[in-house]
């Protein structure tokens, strides 16, 4: 149950974010660089959090890999919805390359930990 608050934590403050600036809850109808703003912080905010358990010696669970396949699903959606409507996708995609490439990372880390 800590490890849901510590990962909704980034998540509620980043819905916050673009409740307040962008008056929606949904972020697939914002533009290119409201989209990119909501998901960075998003992003960072969620793996801020993943590394602050990793130091404070916390194992990566399941329910982290839930957030981490959400928001990495979100950004897909968008992809798509860029690449429909035929608008620039590059930062979009160079993020999520980024994302992938840590979730990687980050599940080495768990198989590793389980190893020992």
């Amino acid at each position: 149950m800590k490890k849901v608050l510590i990962h909704a934590t980034p998540v509620l403050l980043s819905f916050i974010y673009l409740f307040i600036i962008n008056y929606t809850i949904n972020p697939i109808t914002l533009k290119g660089p409201y989209f990119l703003k909501f998901y960075l912080i998003l992003i960072l905010g969620f793996y801020a959090s993943v590394f602050m358990l990793k130091i404070f010696g916390e194992t990566i669970s399941k329910i982290t890999f839930y957030f981490l396949i959400s928001i990495f699903l979100l950004g897909i959606v968008k992809l798509i919805k860029g690449i429909f409507l035929e608008k620039p996708v590059g930062f979009l995609m160079m993020i999520l390359i980024i994302e992938l490439i840590v979730m990687l990372i980050i599940n080495v880390f768990r198989v590793n930990h389980k190893m020992k």
